[in-house]
């Protein structure tokens, strides 16, 4: 299987950069790539206590910067390399100014395993809700570096549980410690040997109320919303667009403020959707020089804002539930205590399901049912404050994954 498994790596190595040429996101994996080794080379000396923390993307980002702050905050004088194996992620955190050195996981072979972690010199690895790597993972047993999986989540389907995935289950012997989201996740790595696990749940909820003491006003949405209700819907696809439109132009009252945040900010799609409102929709590109509040929907067509702007929020709609890819994160506008609307596909998103399943979330599958529970929630206040209560309580139930990893880090010492 090791054969194979290293003669994959190496085909896959070559056909992503044949594919390099016709593709610009594989153009910067590959390319990202040849400047790791580079990048690592003078930044840790022999004496650095060093960090590693890798994630695949965004989402898994999210998560290792609450252990990222508590590990900066600890040990002030610690090195921290933060490694993407995404262009999506890298690029989007490539500056990140808590991390000393921020580069590519290199491809999986053996020598690039080896010649990472002799420039790096981790003292403790970090791996964020999956990402198992055989031949890197090998490399951190043999060198005897504790590794440790944070916000982890397995399922009954995945090669480790299966008959013939014993290969993959020996490299899971190489972490150390297997901090899990469920406890349906320890009971599978219970099952197959491994009870070196802790059920503390997701980071992202310590990352996500930290934002409750962060200043999160904006004054021209502060100019826009005035004293009006306000409906934010965030992350949204053409397939959530069409339904909110509908809506919009069918059952908003007068009174009612709607904010968009496309997923797609694209030139095109964002004239798409504000040729929908007509003379109502301002788009935040265009915003200077308008008189906001005279305007019945703002489309942000930018990034980086979205959080903030839930802060205002009396209902959201998260997008991406009508696409196969699945919903946005609905963690964020749980946290400033108000219900959240969602479509129908979300049971891949643990926090979802969760609230679904509590209430402080509705699920949708059409037209009507969007319509239905807008409505509602409009009109009727107490409704929408139990909705949003029982969002902020699941929030806070389910804080302190990150404090119980560094007591764990801190046992290491």
């Amino acid at each position: 299987m090791q054969i194979l498994y290293d003669i994959a790596v190496f085909l896959v190595g070559g056909l992503l950069k044949i594919m390099a040429l016709f593709s610009p996101k594989l153009k910067l994996f590959v390319s990202g790539r040849k400047e790791v080794f580079p990048k690592l080379k003078g930044i840790i000396a022999d004496s650095d206590t060093v960090f590693w923390l890798h994630c695949a993307s965004l989402g898994e980002f999210e998560q290792a910067r609450p252990i990222i702050e508590k590990l900066r905050n600890q040990y002030n004088n610690c090195k921290i390399v933060l490694t993407f194996f995404s262009p999506s992620g890298y690029e989007v955190q490539k500056n990140y100014k808590l991390a000393d050195v921020v580069v590519y996981l290199p491809l999986d072979s053996t020598s690039n395993a080896k010649k990472f972690l002799e420039l790096a010199q981790p003292s403790v690895a970090v791996f964020v809700k999956y990402e198992f790597w055989p031949n890197l993972l090998s490399e951190l047993k043999n060198t005897n570096i504790p590794t440790i999986l944070v916000s982890g989540i397995f399922r009954q389907d995945q090669i480790f549980f299966k008959s013939h995935g014993g290969w993959m289950r020996s490299k899971l012997k190489a972490f150390s410690h297997f901090f899990l989201q469920d406890e349906n996740s320890s009971g599978l790595l219970n099952s197959i040997g491994f009870e070196n696990t802790t059920v503390c749940g997701d980071t992202r909820f310590d990352r996500v109320y930290d934002i409750l003491d962060r200043e999160n006003k904006l004054d021209f949405i502060e100019e826009f919303v005035g004293d009006s209700y306000v409906f934010v819907a965030g992350s949204t696809w053409p397939e959530d667009e069409d339904l909110l439109v509908n809506y919009i132009l069918e059952n908003s009252k007068k009174n009612e403020k709607i904010i968009i945040a496309p997923h797609n900010i694209k030139s095109e799609a964002i004239a798409n959707l504000k040729a929908a409102f007509g003379d109502t929709a301002v788009l935040f590109s265009e915003k200077q020089g308008k008189h906001l509040k005279s305007f019945k929907v703002f489309i942000i067509d930018t990034i980086g804002v979205l959080t903030k702007i839930y802060s205002v929020a009396d209902v959201a709609y998260v997008g991406g539930g009508y696409t196969k890819s699945g919903i946005h994160n609905v963690l964020e506008p749980a946290t400033f205590g108000i219900p959240v609307v969602i479509g129908p596909n979300f049971k891949k998103f643990k926090e979802a399901v969760d609230l679904v399943a509590i209430g402080g979330c509705i699920s949708t599958s059409n037209q009507l049912s969007v319509n239905k529970i807008l409505v509602e929630f409009r009109d009727n206040e107490d409704v929408r404050k139990e909705k949003g209560q029982i969002a902020l309580s699941y929030i806070k139930d389910s804080l302190g994954a990150s404090d119980t990893i560094l007591r764990y880090v801190k046992s290491l010492e």
